[in-house]
């Protein structure tokens, strides 16, 4: 069973993006924050330094009371102030009501404790940094800089004047005002830096997204210009041609047939044309698939080696290597969590062979998504005489093996790509 939870666990982990994983993150670590500083800067001191007398013991029993609720009411805030911070959805004022009232009694029952001589007055300092501390996290996401900052000074300068009426020494009034800035710098500096470094995380995101959708309108466009230079000027003489036989065939005369056949021969011609374009279009070229990945892995934070050249290799071997590399790059961005991808390049004897190792390895036995791009390899490497291999390897790494004979004819025997072809690098949100 906990084997079962442990693997559904790693599943939600690994389906999340990177951004997202690290706002998980923070959000676990604000929360765990409050609790913590609950625990050693109040619960802890109180517990042990309490009078073990009536009235000491009912206010302190509501002191924890009230720490712990503001744990509660701090946690369930946290996602809805981030969301507030990162302009996702505003968070109302009146959603701060409870953390404010509970606040007050965090700030008064330490300085009425201490007055009473319920506890020492350094217990009373922690009680206010810990009561200080789970407020500030929310709050510092919600309200300016400024203002926050002001009304920190006046609250610390009303702190220091309680502390002094609750017969506090001069150093007691000096160290509960350090105490109290302390806190409130300490819930700033945590809240409104997390905060910030996920905006900038999400803005890089989007920048991402938006230059890999503009790479590929560029790539359609690009396309979309050369079939136009084919087929633009055949088209037109082919209209003309075509309209000319017409003329000629509706007064009987002979030459229309030979208009025809000018028209079949440039169809056919443009037929040709077109299938050189798509085909060239299609097939992956080594070098840069290489020189791609790198850069594309590289952007998204895995540290990717490349060694050997893909110069002197045929043409077929190098377009069918290129789409191996394409599919490993594209399966370890979209279903591993690597930090580290080695890629190499041999020729031994009359065979290349390219494999790829990550660190990341996913969920699935063969490292890909069912129905993902391997079977499109498989078929594009067994046309030229080639095998492909993918597995765990040893230390919890996963290997994608490919391996081709030099001696493949001059062209793929097909011009069209495999359904089940992965996508190109360009393509790839990460």
């Amino acid at each position: 069973m906990f084997g079962g939870i442990r693997r559904w666990q790693r599943r939600h982990w690994r389906e999340r993006s990177k951004a997202e994983r690290v706002e998980l993150q923070s959000i676990i670590t604000w929360r765990a924050t409050v609790w913590v500083f609950s625990l050693t800067w109040l619960a802890l001191p109180v517990a042990g330094e309490l009078r073990h007398r009536p009235l000491p013991l009912a206010l302190g029993g509501l002191l924890l009371v009230v720490g712990g609720l503001q744990c509660v009411a701090a946690n369930q805030l946290m996602r809805r102030a981030l969301d507030h911070y990162l302009h996702r959805s505003p968070l109302p004022a009146r959603a701060l009501g409870m953390t404010v009232a509970l606040l007050v009694p965090a700030l008064v029952l330490p300085l009425v404790l201490t007055a009473i001589g319920g506890f020492a007055p350094w217990t009373a300092r922690l009680a206010l940094g810990a009561a200080l501390l789970p407020f500030g996290l929310v709050y510092g996401m919600v309200t300016p800089v400024p203002v926050v900052l002001r009304r920190s000074a006046v609250l610390t300068v009303v702190l220091m004047a309680a502390a002094w009426l609750a017969r506090g020494t001069l150093g007691d009034v000096l160290m509960t005002g350090v105490v109290a800035a302390f806190a409130v710098g300490l819930s700033l500096l945590a809240s409104r830096c997390g905060a910030w470094t996920l905006s900038v995380l999400w803005e890089s995101e989007r920048a991402r997204e938006v230059e890999a959708r503009l790479a590929v309108a560029e790539e359609r466009l690009r396309f979309g210009r050369d079939l136009h230079d084919v087929l633009g000027r055949n088209l037109a003489v082919i209209a003309l041609k075509a309209e000319l036989a017409v003329q000629l065939g509706r007064r009987g005369r002979p030459e229309a047939v030979e208009q025809m056949i000018e028209v079949q021969r440039l169809a056919q011609e443009s037929q040709r044309e077109v299938r050189a374009v798509v085909r060239g279009y299609r097939e992956a070229d080594l070098g840069a698939e290489l020189a791609g990945a790198q850069g594309v892995l590289a952007a998204a934070g895995i540290d990717c080696t490349v060694t050997g050249s893909a110069t002197g290799l045929p043409t077929p071997v190098q377009s069918a290597l290129g789409w191996v590399v394409r599919e490993a790059a594209t399966n370890i961005l979209r279903h591993g969590d690597a930090r580290q991808c080695t890629v190499s390049l041999s020729v031994t004897g009359n065979q290349a062979e390219l494999s790829v190792e990550n660190d990341g390895v996913p969920e699935t036995p063969t490292g890909n998504l069912p129905g993902s791009g391997l079977a499109g390899l498989h078929e594009r490497l067994s046309e030229l005489g080639g095998t492909l291999r993918a597995g765990p390897a040893e230390r919890g790494r996963f290997r994608l093996t490919a391996e081709v004979p030099l001696s493949a004819p001059d062209a793929l025997p097909r011009a069209t790509r495999p359904t089940s072809e992965p996508a190109p690098l360009n393509e790839v949100t990460l």
